[in-house]
């Protein structure tokens, strides 16, 4: 597969910038496998699609503020965009800037002085004044995709956020996750549709471009993910009994799928807990 093969045009005005009011709201397109029709509709009839006894694997990360501003010593802005804390008061994160940046690097910012120790692969090795969670959610802001042509503002802390959001981390929102709201899970319980957790965290890489033609040529940036032991359980009991498991999104599938491999190369018969790095395309 080549990078062209999917490219296609997207209308600027098509691209929304806000939310809407009601998350389940958002549209849905349901494709018929077995006529390949397709229908239009809005994530809240998501149930009319589901039985009872079905399992719903939802991602729980939680997008943390990791994008921060500071300054060069001459003045030059950098933008760093946090891609996972490290031990101590290190971190792993892009930067970007409109001159290279180079090891040794001190960047002013508004909660103290960032120190570039290295680069490791597409990313660098940053020293920050406190440990990087605690660092980032004071000093930083959400981190909107680069289609979202606004600032972030005090709002996108709670609605670029899934309700079930509980474990920090990511840097981007697992975006199917935003559509489900209290009322849909409620219509969801009422059917009988079962729900179980992953958690994987969206990396900086997510904002990154395709640079090579060929799609195989890419190498796809790591991302740390967590299968637990009760899903793992939910999963088998649910294919025993001749249930769907329905993954809500590619950072649940990249995450089930990784924990599947694992538990292949070992031979391991029944899921198995996992977590890991995952480069999966």
């Amino acid at each position: 597969m080549r990078r062209q093969d999917f490219a296609y045009d997207l209308p600027e005005e098509l691209i929304a910038q806000a939310p809407l009011p009601e998350r389940s709201a958002s549209r849905m397109l349901v494709l018929d496998a077995a006529t390949g029709t397709l229908a239009d509709r809005a994530v809240r009839d998501l149930p009319e699609y589901l039985q009872r006894g079905d399992l719903l694997v939802l991602n729980d990360t939680r997008v943390i503020a990791a994008r921060l501003v500071g300054a060069k010593p001459s003045g030059g802005r950098v933008e760093i965009l946090l891609e996972r804390g490290l031990a101590g008061q290190e971190a792993l994160a892009q930067l970007a800037a409109s001159k290279p940046v180079r090891a040794g690097l001190e960047i002013e910012t508004a909660g103290g002085t960032v120190r570039v120790l290295g680069r490791e692969e597409e990313l660098w090795r940053i020293a920050l004044p406190a440990p990087a969670l605690e660092f980032f959610q004071r000093w930083g802001e959400v981190p909107l995709p680069p289609y979202i042509r606004r600032r972030a503002d005090h709002t996108d802390r709670e609605r670029y956020q899934s309700i079930f959001a509980r474990e920090p981390g990511a840097v981007a929102a697992p975006t199917a996750s935003l559509h489900f709201d209290e009322p849909l899970l409620a219509a969801l319980t009422e059917r009988g549709v079962n729900r179980a957790h992953i958690t994987l965290h969206v990396g900086a890489g997510t904002f990154q471009p395709l640079r090579t033609e060929s799609i195989a040529a890419h190498t796809l940036h790591a991302e740390r993910a967590w299968v637990g032991a009760a899903t793992c359980e939910a999963i088998a009991r649910t294919r025993a009994r001749g249930g769907r498991v329905v993954a809500v999104g590619t950072t649940v599938v990249r995450a089930l799928e990784s924990a599947a491999l694992a538990n292949a190369a070992t031979s391991t018969r029944a899921p198995a807990a996992w977590s890991g790095d995952t480069r999966l395309f």
